[in-house]
C-alpha cells in the first residue's frame, strides 16, 4: 500500500490547507527569527527532540478519526514548558522550530514505511504547543523559576496550566471547524465532542507534560527516565484499546457480512445503510458514542432475517410485511444482546422497523437512532449502488411516509445530506 494511501494528502480539505499554511509560516518565521537569536541549551533542545520525533513514530489511531501521540504530545508541551535555574529557557521561536523538526523527522519514518499518518494533525499539535509556548511565556516572567519556594511554584504551576489549556482549547477549535466541513457535523455539537476529548485524553497528557517540565526543570535531563517510563505505559494502555477496539468492529462487520452469504441481503448491502446512517448522525450531531452505537445498528440491523424462511429478492426487505420486518428486528436484537456488550447497539435494532407514529412519535423512550436506521434501509433499498431510483425519486417515496412511517427530522437530514451531494 502507497504512502499517499496511508497519509491525508488524497483528501486535505480546504480547512487542513489552511492549517498547513499556517503551521508552514509560523514555522518561517520562527527559523528566521532562531537563526538571529541562536538556539540556546542544545542538549535539551536534542533529547526533547527525540523523545518528540519517537513520539510521532509510534503514534496510533484511537477513535478512527485522528492519530494519537501521547508521547510526542507530552514531550513537546514539557519543552515549551520549561523553566529552571539550570535549564536555558527556549524562547517561543526555538519551541517552534525544535518541535516542528522533530515532529517531521518522526514522520517521515512512517511514510517512508507506508504507514497511516496525517500531516494535518501533526501541524495542529505543532501549532498548539507553540500556542501553549507563547500564553506561557507571556503571563510568566522570564526571571522567575523552579527554586524550592510556593511564591514560585503557584504561579509557574498556574502558568504551566493556563498554556495547557491554551493548547487544548485551540485544537479544540481547529478540530471542530475541520469536523464541520469534513464531516458537515454543527459546529457546537463538534466543538462539544472536541471538548469532551479534552477533558478524557488531552488533560492527561498536558498534565504529563507539566509533570516533565516540572522534574526537569529541577533535577535536568535526568528526571527524564522517571516521567517517561510512565508515558510508555500510557501509551501501551492505549495501544491495548485501540486494538481492542479494532478487533471489536471487525467481529461487527463479520457478523454484518453473514446476511449477505446467506443471501438475506445484496453485497455491500449493509456498509452502505451504514454509511448513510452515518452521515445523518453527524448531521443531526450526535455524540461519538452514539454515532458508534448508530453504526454498528445498521451494519447488523439485518442479522433477524436469517430466521426467516426465505430470503428477500435482492435483499429487499421492505417487500415483507411490517410483522415480519418487526419480527425480524426483535430476532437480531435478542441475538445482538446475547453478545454481552452491545446491549445499546440492540435497542437500536429492536425499534428499527418500527413505524414512527406508533413508535417514537408516542414513545420518547425510543433512541432517535432506530428511526436513523429506518430511513437509511429504505432510502438504500430504494436507490442501491446506482441500480435502483434516482435520488430525487427515492427521496419522493420516503416523503410520503413522513410522520406515519419515517421521523420528520431524520428525513429532513437525508434530504440534506442528499442535498449536499451524498452518493453511495
Amino acid at each position: 500500500m502507497s504512502t499517499v494511501q496511508n497519509s491525508s494528502l488524497a483528501r486535505i480539505s480546504g480547512s487542513g490547507v489552511a492549517i498547513l499554511l499556517a503551521g508552514g509560516a509560523i514555522t518561517l518565521v520562527a527559523v528566521i527569527l532562531t537563526v538571529e537569536r541562536g538556539i540556546t541549551g542544545w542538549p535539551f533542545a536534542i533529547t526533547f527532540g527525540i523523545l518528540v520525533a519517537v513520539g510521532e513514530m509510534v503514534q496510533f489511531k484511537v477513535d478512527r478519526t485522528r492519530n494519537r501521540a501521547p508521547i510526542a504530545t507530552s514531550a513537546a508541551l514539557a519543552y515549551a514548558l520549561l523553566r529552571g535555574p539550570e535549564v536555558p529557557v527556549p524562547h517561543v521561536a526555538q519551541v517552534a522550530v525544535v518541535i516542528a523538526a522533530a515532529t517531521a523527522a518522526g514522520v517521515i519514518p512512517r511514510a517512508i514505511a507506508g504507514l497511516w499518518w496525517d500531516m494535518v494533525i501533526s501541524c495542529r499539535r505543532v501549532i498548539s504547543v507553540i500556542a501553549a509556548a507563547a500564553v506561557f511565556g507571556l503571563v510568566l516572567p522570564r526571571d522567575m523559576q523552579w527554586d524550592g519556594t510556593w511564591g514560585h511554584a503557584l504561579p509557574i504551576t498556574a502558568a504551566m496550566l493556563l498554556g495547557v489549556l491554551t493548547a487544548g482549547v485551540s485544537d479544540a477549535l481547529v478540530g471542530a471547524g475541520q469536523a464541520t466541513e469534513l464531516f458537515n457535523r454543527p459546529f457546537p455539537a463538534a466543538l462539544r465532542d472536541e471538548l469532551s476529548v479534552l477533558a478524557r485524553i488531552g488533560l492527561a497528557m498536558g498534565i504529563s507534560g507539566m509533570l516533565l517540565a516540572a522534574s526537569t526543570s529541577m533535577l535536568g535531563l535526568w528526571a527524564l527516565p522517571l516521567i517517561v517510563v510512565p508515558l510508555l505505559l500510557t501509551q501501551f494502555a492505549f495501544r491495548r484499546f485501540a486494538s481492542a477496539q479494532r478487533t471489536y468492529r471487525t467481529t461487527v462487520r463479520s457478523m454484518a457480512r453473514s446476511t449477505e452469504i446467506a443471501g438475506f441481503s445484496s453485497p455491500g448491502q449493509n456498509a452502505r445503510t451504514a454509511t448513510l446512517a452515518v452521515a445523518i448522525g453527524n448531521d443531526l450531531g450526535l455524540t461519538p458514542a452514539r454515532m458508534e452505537a448508530l453504526e454498528y445498528a445498521a451494519l447488523l440491523s439485518g442479522v433477524g432475517q436469517l430466521a426467516l424462511a426465505d430470503p428477500s429478492p435482492g435483499g429487499a426487505s421492505l417487500l415483507r410485511t411490517r410483522e415480519e420486518r418487526q419480527r425480524a428486528a426483535a430476532i437480531g436484537a435478542a441475538v445482538i444482546e446475547r453478545s454481552g456488550v452491545l446491549d445499546h447497539v440492540a435497542e437500536i435494532v429492536r425499534h428499527s422497523n418500527d413505524p414512527y407514529r406508533q413508535g417514537r412519535a408516542n414513545n420518547s423512550g425510543i433512541p432517535v437512532e432506530s428511526g436513523i436506521v429506518n430511513v437509511a434501509l429504505a432510502y438504500e433499498q430504494l436507490v442501491g449502488e446506482g441500480t435502483g431510483q434516482s435520488p430525487e425519486k427515492a427521496m419522493e417515496s420516503i416523503g410520503l411516509g413522513i410522520g406515519a412511517e419515517y421521523d420528520p427530522v431524520v428525513v429532513e437530514s437525508l434530504r440534506r445530506v442528499i442535498g449536499r451531494g451524498f452518493r453511495f
